[in-house]
């Protein structure tokens, strides 16, 4: 699915596409208008340069003398009128270097602060986007959005549009120029120009293809080294080194095969226009060189016939070259404007209604599903069926259930990563979709699974940009879930820095940080998602120490596998195939001998046995 986004061409031009992308640049119009006079007067000094030679040449060098333009404001003395051409050509070309510095520098600055602008927009709108989006979009092809998209626009931008327009100022200026002087010599260097054009069209037609085998060959690349560089352990446990390298060579070899394709058309592209365009001067040396002698053409008009025609075909040849640059900006413009055109589906409502209370959350009849079943004629493939239960101020509830059953669901409904198709759920009798996002999120805590700890400190990971918490705080809330002393050891103490996703760290400690993080944000509800699911048995009972202090005074929810750590819930709520089957606390369940009978007996069944018959070790034997 991501090489067929980056199959797509896209047209050479889209102007929907380039008036949102102008909007860019609005800010920087001034910018713009000053580069673009830049361009259109660095086109008129080239294009004045071989006028100036023609100019010197007939009326101080040839015997024809013959009048132009610049007649009134030079010397009918040769060496001091040969001199102020001189120095009219030298000026020229200082202000050709000033008016490019001028362009360059003034679009790579509106470049970069358009681009800049652009990416912090795609990143904004990431960051609103529901998480269901995300299960969808793999994180390589988004992290591609933001910059190698985002890297060809500017390119378009500085290089690409910036080119194009000054070569059609000189091949303007150049045409007009040498159509004034003798428009029928002019046509005998024009000649070519068909011959050139379908060069150029079918030039731009086989790299057209080979850009698009590379460009879907670099995606190769990009998804199969960031799978198997984070499979790497996998990868050498089971000894697949070998195998990998072959796949990757043999993707690799695709890249290489079709920039092969992309090098054979441009090594023969340019060598046929270089030829027709010396085809193009040898013929004005013919032709003209036969006025020149039947007098007809002045020596002049010649030479600068020959220095316009070198450098009317160099234009040529770089407007092909930027037409595969705007083809493949305009395709990554699309690509951009696919994602920043994707609906915020979770949003804030226009005016959230305040929440002041203790934390009841309700469950009110919600059902859910994360998409329709296509096998169903498009019915809800329901997840959550009809579940109703309350949660009250400082009440500690746990759920459990199979795996499937709809646990951690009930968790992204109430963080509203998704809203319920029916029903409601509710915070202190306000429904938290009328709530304001921050605000209900502020007022939750959550400790995942799999705790994410991001490059940086231990104590960045526990405050996360939060300013009002102090380092009193922050400390207290280390010491009070049994992480503190793991942390003093470090040699940086809290500021001991944090490797990418805490690598360096054990399972355990990211998992102990998490709940110093949720704690030191003081939230009024705690999620617990499985917190004890992947830690050694010692860190559970740190773990277990900890949640009795954290959940004092909050209302809790806590989604398990391992029973031993809801035993002491207010409450425990059994999930099965999307429903609430059983509720009840700890000895009620197990009195019921329902589905938390049996799961508590397939969890402690081998326990009870080993504590009732504990086995007989046999001496060993020489």
């Amino acid at each position: 699915m991501a090489n067929q986004e980056e199959d797509v061409l896209g047209k050479a031009y889209d102007s929907r596409l380039m008036g949102r992308l102008l909007g860019y640049l609005r800010p920087y119009q001034l910018q713009v208008y000053i580069a673009l006079a830049a361009i259109i007067l660095k086109s008129l000094a080239d294009v004045l340069g071989p006028y100036l030679t023609k100019v010197a040449i007939d009326k101080y060098l040839s015997n024809h003398h013959a009048s132009s333009l610049l007649d009134r404001y030079l010397s009918t003395q040769p060496m001091k009128g040969i001199g102020q051409i001189a120095f009219i050509y030298l000026v020229l070309q200082l202000f050709s270097f000033g008016f490019e510095y001028a362009q360059t520098y003034l679009m790579q600055w509106v470049g970069q602060k358009a681009m800049f602008d652009m990416r912090a927009e795609i990143f904004r709108h990431l960051q609103r986007l529901h998480i269901g989006f995300f299960d969808k979009n793999p994180v390589g092809r988004l992290v591609t959005r933001v910059t190698s998209d985002v890297d060809a626009l500017n390119e378009m931008f500085t290089s690409g549009v910036v080119s194009i327009v000054e070569d059609i100022f000189v091949l303007s200026g150049i045409m007009f120029v040498m159509l004034r002087m003798n428009w029928k010599l002019a046509l005998i260097v024009f000649a070519v120009l068909p011959i050139i054009f379908w060069a150029t069209m079918i030039f731009r037609r086989v790299v057209r293809e080979a850009y698009r085998k590379i460009r879907i060959a670099i995606a190769r690349i990009n998804s199969y080294l960031q799978e198997h560089i984070s499979g790497i352990v996998v990868l050498q446990l089971f000894n697949r080194e070998r195998r990998s390298y072959d796949k990757f060579e043999e993707i690799n070899r695709t890249h290489m095969d079709a920039f092969k394709d992309a090098i054979v058309a441009h090594a023969v592209y340019y060598p046929i226009v270089e030829v027709l365009s010396a085809t193009a001067i040898a013929s004005a040396i013919w032709f003209g060189g036969g006025r020149v002698i039947q007098g007809t053409v002045t020596i002049g008009i010649l030479v600068a016939f020959i220095q316009y025609a070198q450098r009317f075909f160099r234009p040529i040849q770089d407007l092909s070259e930027k037409y595969n640059i705007v083809q493949s900006a305009m395709a990554a413009c699309e690509r951009i404007f696919k994602l920043l055109d994707t609906p915020i589906e979770i949003a804030d409502v226009a005016q959230p209604k305040t929440v002041e209370g203790p934390g009841r959350i309700e469950f009110d009849h919600v059902w859910f599903a994360y998409r329709k079943d296509p096998n169903k004629n498009d019915e809800w493939d329901w997840v959550l069926r009809d579940v109703s239960f309350n949660l009250e101020p400082g009440e500690t509830v746990a759920v459990v259930g199979h795996t499937g059953a709809g646990k951690t669901t009930l968790i992204s409904l109430l963080m509203r990563f998704y809203d319920v198709q029916q029903g409601a759920i509710k915070i202190d009798g306000i429904d938290i979709r009328d709530m304001a996002l921050n605000d209900l999120r502020r007022r939750i805590g959550v400790v995942l699974q799999d705790p994410f700890l991001f490059t940086g400190t231990i104590g960045e990971n526990i405050r996360l940009g939060t300013e009002w918490i102090t380092d009193e705080a922050m400390m207290q809330a280390a010491e009070e879930v049994n992480v503190a002393e793991f942390i003093r050891a470090q040699p940086g103490g809290f500021e001991q820095g944090v490797h990418e996703r805490g690598s360096t760290l054990s399972t355990g400690q990211k998992q102990l940080i998490s709940f110093a993080r949720a704690l030191a944000h003081n939230p009024k509800i705690l999620i617990l998602d499985e917190a004890t699911s992947s830690v050694d048995t010692e860190t559970e009972f740190r773990v277990r120490a900890a949640l009795t202090r954290m959940v004092e005074g909050r209302t809790s929810l806590i989604i398990a596998h391992r029973l031993s750590t809801i035993q002491r819930a207010d409450k425990i709520i059994v999930m099965h195939k999307g429903k609430v089957r059983e509720m009840g606390t700890h000895q009620q369940l197990l009195a019921q001998r329902g589905i938390y009978y049996k799961l508590y007996q397939l969890q402690y069944k081998d326990q009870e046995l080993l504590a009732v018959s504990p086995p007989t070790l046999t001496p060993a034997t020489d």
